[in-house]
């Protein structure tokens, strides 16, 4: 267990949100914004989602008190969509109360292909009820994704783009990286073009550059979108970006779950394991 837990901690803040805090303010200090992300997945009893629920909107209220710049991604599984989706659904709007009278955000995150078209749904219901407090994460490798970002633009959603990380099957996922990166590179300019303020999600040298170079050449203000990494993961590479200008956001995860978390990222895809050897030893 050390060698595992040694490794987990450059990427998890903390089993607290007690102990993200001053790695929160750190960035925070640096210019950095950030969004928590309580470890954890697939609740299977109420019990549990109860008690997540009431976590959440602890975590939500703790943000305000302390005065951090962050928002909280969550996951729809962390708030029973396994045991019943009106539950879920309720526990959610729970949630976005918190966050609407705060005048906070909250992201929901995307799990695997058989939650995306019900994340969508759940997400354009919560965007309709409240807007400006809701958005959530699209990924370029999902065939599907060339009609989930029309959609969800049509809306007026909130969108996160990132290559995604799953393991999926051909049928209905891009499996080559040059491809997923093509891919990536089009949702990009799609939603730089038509959406207010899209985030774009990678830690890709070529990623990130051809977003900083596409915005450049067509004059798109840096302000006008967000460029986002995982904690633990390219630290310099985000300092250098805020020094700049530009608006960054950090994910820190935290909480008590962080094996399934650290070990799923790791089993998933073969890339993720030399992804994360690699960016130990990059800046």
């Amino acid at each position: 267990m050390r060698l595992p837990f040694a490794l987990a901690k450059r990427f998890v803040a903390g089993e607290t949100f007690k102990a993200a805090i001053p790695k929160v303010q750190e960035l925070n200090q640096k210019g950095i914004k950030v969004s928590l992300d309580l470890l954890g997945e697939n609740v299977k009893d109420r019990k549990t989602a109860d008690a997540t629920t009431v976590e959440y909107v602890d975590l939500l209220k703790g943000i305000k008190d302390m005065g951090l710049d962050s928002n909280i991604s969550i996951k729809l599984t962390m708030l029973g969509l396994d045991i019943d989706e009106k539950y879920c659904i309720d526990n959610l709007n729970t949630l976005l109360d918190v966050a609407k009278e705060n005048g906070q955000f909250i992201r929901l995150d995307m799990e695997g292909s058989p939650y995306t078209q019900r994340t969508i749904d759940i997400l354009k219901q919560a965007h309709a009820e409240y807007p400006g407090h809701v958005g959530t994460v699209i990924q370029a490798m999902m065939h599907r994704t060339k009609n989930d970002i029309p959609d969800l633009v049509s809306v007026g959603a909130d969108v996160r783009l990132c290559k995604g990380a799953y393991k999926e099957p051909s049928n209905i996922a891009i499996q080559n990286m040059p491809d997923i990166r093509q891919a990536f590179k089009g949702y990009a300019k799609q939603l730089l073009g038509v959406t207010p303020y899209p985030r774009m999600a990678t830690h890709d040298d070529e990623l990130i550059q051809f977003v900083l170079d596409y915005t450049k050449e067509n004059g798109i203000a840096k302000d006008r979108f967000e460029m986002q990494m995982l904690y633990g993961l390219r630290q310099n590479t985000c300092e250098e970006l805020a020094a700049n200008g530009y608006n960054v956001r950090v994910y820190v995860p935290y909480g008590t779950m962080w094996m399934p978390y650290f070990t799923r990222r790791l089993r998933e895809r073969k890339e993720n394991v030399w992804f994360v050897v690699s960016t130990l030893f990059k800046k």
